[in-house]
């Protein structure tokens, strides 16, 4: 194939690869590989315009789908995800490509992402209106709940698979349509979706992608009245703009934002326990996540072993591309990103932390690969200890107080996800209840997941995605009242108990 993207060249699915939204289009934007600065392809670079006719489409389009009914609708959703299990490779391929993390990572994602697609597709059948007791003699009250129409979701590079189908699986479940803008840099990975989406049957217009530059589209989106609900994950600060620009037509906005994910280890914690965790909550995704542990708290008894520890295993893990085999880490998505890392750590060293490992640049790696790092005797002055970090850079405190753990844990804006080890259930129960984080993950590092209701306190979002929850999001409650029938109408003088007249 003459022309091929770059990133074709590695699938072997047919459907894929001759589907006109694949096709290079003649001018656009380039897609490039964090690990080798390589262009992977060109994607087209939508314009206001454009949207306005993808948000006349999803319009249209409305009404046959929702004439469907909840079970076809929900055949479809099955058959969607079905296709992804069956492009699995493929789709992993795609995400590492552009995304950079390692290819078993990517397969994972795959997995999470297909599997709300089968979550919501049974959550629609329970989406269940109640009737209420009523005040009114002889009155009927009752709650439906209606899709709420045309929604948008702004998708993150972090996770280009699974974080489209989180929310367009609850807004199609729901009988919505919806526009997808996903990030600049992962493009491909929401194509492939749309491509699968339309071979499972999804009708035209139902489910669309835009690519591009952000500010015409997304601009658009928000101005729009026809667009009546926005999700987004992303940074806060980009969620506050985009809450700002959505107020004029009161859109119905849903927000995953930005995280300080603290780690307590409490003094009867098993040891080798706590370490496997932060390993795993920390590292994933090469700490770009915004699940990922930001602040690390380890009690005095403890200290001295968990960092010896910890350090041996981050010094171990394997830096490289994620395409070869038994990779760890993959590289960072943005030059920034590696400054961010660089400036983290020598601030907390000109401040008196030990760098037990990594701490550089791995310039003979990549453009973008940093050395997952260790960085000890962190304390509370050290701009990592209030910054997001979103890199492979783990720094660990000690601490003598739980109670001052507490309140320092809280002190900051974000409150996404928070981890808890130990063995005593009443203290793991009170100090889950005590931190103010939507989401408390106790003696573990995986708690997410279709059943669970993801979203955070404060400035890290609003709303709730997957669960029974997150269909609400994409809905309106609807309130009706059936007055009393006068006597004469409900005289029985025409009718028999047989029903004979």
């Amino acid at each position: 194939m003459t022309n091929t993207p770059h990133i074709l060249q590695h699938l072997r699915n047919a459907a894929l690869l001759d589907h006109p939204l694949f096709a290079p289009p003649q001018e656009g934007l380039d897609v490039t590989d964090p690990a080798t600065g390589v262009t992977l392809g060109t994607v087209a670079n939508k314009t206001a315009d454009d949207t306005v006719q993808a948000i006349n489409h999803a319009d249209t389009s409305l009404a046959a789908w929702q004439e469907l009914g909840t079970y076809k609708r929900a055949d479809i959703l099955h058959r969607w995800a079905d296709l992804m299990a069956e492009n699995r490779n493929d789709l992993a391929t795609i995400i590492t490509l552009e995304q950079g993390k390692p290819f078993s990572e990517s397969k994972g994602e795959i997995d999470y992402a297909l599997s709300f697609l089968h979550w919501f597709a049974e959550e629609g059948k329970r989406h269940y209106g109640e009737t209420i007791p009523s005040h009114k003699d002889g009155a009927r009250l009752l709650t439906l709940r209606q899709p709420i129409g045309v929604t948008a979701a702004i998708t993150p590079w972090n996770f280009p698979s699974a974080m489209i189908t989180r929310k367009a699986g609850a807004a199609l479940a729901a009988g919505c349509s919806m526009i997808v803008r996903p990030a600049t840099e992962t493009p491909f990975s929401a194509i492939a979706l749309q491509v699968l989406a339309e071979q499972a049957g999804i009708p035209a217009g139902v489910f669309q992608t835009l690519t591009g530059d952000p500010e015409p589209i997304v601009g658009m989106l928000t101005k729009s009245d026809t667009v009546r609900a926005l999700s987004f994950t992303g940074s806060t600060a980009i969620g506050k703009m985009l809450a700002r620009q959505s107020m004029d037509t009161l859109k119905k906005i849903s927000m995953e934002l930005g995280g300080h994910a603290p780690f307590i280890v409490l003094p009867d914690a098993d040891l080798d326990t706590a370490v496997d965790g932060v390993m795993a909550a920390k590292f994933a995704t090469s700490g770009q996540d915004c699940l990922a542990v930001n602040k690390c708290y380890v009690p005095d008894n403890l200290y001295d072993a968990f960092c010896e520890k910890v350090t041996v295993r981050v010094a171990a893990l394997k830096v490289g591309n994620g395409m070869e085999r038994g990779i760890d880490i993959g590289p960072l998505m943005h030059a920034n990103a590696m400054a961010k890392c660089e400036a983290h750590v020598s601030d907390a060293v000109a401040k008196g932390a030990r760098l037990g490992c990594g701490g550089c640049r791995l310039n003979d790696k990549g453009p973008t690969f940093f050395a997952p790092t260790a960085l000890l005797d962190v304390t509370p002055e050290m701009t990592i200890h209030l910054e997001e970090t979103f890199g492979p850079v783990l720094p660990v405190s000690r601490y003598t107080d739980l109670r001052e753990t507490i309140r320092d844990a809280n002190n900051t804006p974000y409150g996404l996800a928070a981890y808890v080890y130990g063995r005593d259930m009443a203290t793991l129960w009170q100090v889950g209840e005590h931190l103010q984080y939507g989401m408390v993950a106790m003696n573990t590092p995986s708690f997410t997941g279709p059943p669970a209701p993801f979203g955070g306190f404060k400035q890290s979002g609003l709303g709730r995605e997957g669960s029974r929850y997150g269909i609400d999001e994409y809905t309106e409650m609807k309130y009706m009242c059936l007055g009393a029938l006068s006597a004469d109408a409900l005289s029985l003088g025409t009718l028999s108990i047989n029903g004979d007249t």
